[in-house]
């Protein structure tokens, strides 16, 4: 099995039920075989598109035009949570999956390629989980509006491999661990376990995720001879439209491997600075 093709192949699926399932069996199925990795000399260009296969639905809106959502004990909001959780795993599946494969002629360990194809395997179950909830709260993935941000910051990133690790993994999904908790929490306490314990499995993966993230990281930046933090920093500036705000998750960043030299100092920057003038 070629991987990086598998990879590209997922990629392209639109329908994202199909997607999940699809990665799900070749990557046990290339578990059960060893999980190789082909060698350098037997890797060809996945050639992979910027556009990963994708229904009409759901419909693709500014971030600011999503519709707030506030979990309460009806279900409509929990829809809408739950909805919104899922597009965000249907976005790291590519994301993982991306990641995997377009980076599959700069020499990186066999071992970068084996962990985060485990990753894309991760947010597709992910996904899987969320549409069965959502399936059992009379709603189905597409029925709200979405934004395309994750995606968006995939394509900004993809020319270096060093940005794309900085801000999808470390920025991203390091914010899921920060909000995750909270939304626990909320679930719980409107009496939805089913939800709650399919969020207690995403956020513990989403700690090991952001530590592949950070180890591949520090593996590049070591090999360009950088400083991880303030190259972490400079990067995140340049390319992530957003903030790294507080409040953050300190142990789960931690136990990740990532601590607080990393996001601090850039939290106290964006706090300083009038990002309605900042490029």
């Amino acid at each position: 099995m070629n991987i990086f093709e598998s990879a590209a192949q997922s990629l392209a699926i639109a329908d994202p039920v199909e997607k999940c399932r699809e990665t799900r069996r070749w990557v046990a199925a290339w578990r059960s075989a060893g999980c190789a990795v082909p060698s350098p000399d037997q890797r060809i260009d996945p050639h992979l598109s910027d556009r990963p296969g994708r229904l009409d639905r759901p419909a693709l809106v500014a971030p600011n035009d999503v519709p707030k959502r506030k979990i309460t004990g009806g279900v409509e909001g929990r829809r809408a949570l739950l909805h919104a959780i899922a597009h965000i795993e249907l976005n790291a599946v590519n994301l993982a999956l991306d990641v995997a494969a377009r980076y599959w002629d700069l020499g990186m360990p066999d071992d970068y390629h084996r962990e985060w194809i485990g990753v894309a395997d991760d947010e597709a179950k992910h996904f899987l989980l969320l549409h069965e909830r959502l399936t059992a709260l009379g709603g189905a993935y597409g029925d709200l509006p979405a934004h395309n941000g994750l995606w968006e910051s995939a394509i900004a990133t993809k020319a270096d491999i060093l940005a794309r690790l900085a801000v999808v993994p470390m920025v991203l999904e390091a914010r899921g661990l920060d909000v995750t908790p909270m939304m626990i929490d909320k679930f719980t306490q409107v009496g939805d376990l089913q939800t709650v314990d399919a969020l207690k499995i995403i956020y513990q993966d989403e700690i090991g995720h952001v530590a592949v993230g950070r180890r591949w990281f520090e593996h590049v930046a070591d090999l360009r001879g950088l400083d991880h933090e303030t190259t972490w920093q400079d990067l995140v500036r340049t390319f992530f439209q957003g903030q790294v705000k507080r409040p953050f998750n300190e142990p789960a960043r931690s136990e990740a491997g990532m601590g607080p030299d990393y996001y601090e100092p850039l939290a106290d920057w964006y706090e300083g600075i009038d990002l309605s003038t900042h490029s």
